[in-house]
């Protein structure tokens, strides 16, 4: 099996960095956030691998996690960055290098109160599918 890891969260942050609506409402989208980072942001989180093989072909299936931090009181500012995430990649193409047949869904989302009180955060986890060129 080879790995979708790298080109996979190289195709999701080209996608999101390139989606005007979601990044007038965050101050960026991170790998490893920046000290000075301001709030809101969206962060790459862990991508979970299974095979997913078919007859004569090599396929994948990945668990994407995006998380979304805000310090807007309530959790109003967080479920419109959501939403946002979902317009840039739920069900819209993904070109990922290596891989072609590339889909991609929207699994589950999960509000968090962090311990710091001004902190709010929701795990977003994605379904994705490639076959392997």
């Amino acid at each position: 099996m080879t790995a979708a890891l790298w080109p996979l969260q190289q195709a999701v942050y080209a996608k999101l960095t390139a989606h005007a609506p979601l990044m007038a409402l965050v101050t960026g989208v991170y790998d490893h956030v920046p000290e000075a980072a301001a709030h809101p942001y969206v962060t790459i989180g862990s991508i979970t691998e299974t095979a997913d093989d078919a007859h004569n072909q090599r396929g994948l299936e990945a668990r994407l996690v995006l998380h979304v931090w805000s310090k807007y009181r309530g959790f109003k500012q967080a479920a419109q960055i959501l939403a946002a995430l979902d317009d840039a990649l739920d069900r819209q193409p993904l070109t990922v290098a290596g891989f072609r047949d590339v889909s991609i869904a929207h699994s589950e989302h999960l509000l968090i109160r962090d311990p710091d009180p001004e902190i709010r955060h929701i795990n977003v986890s994605y379904r994705v599918w490639l076959t392997k060129h």
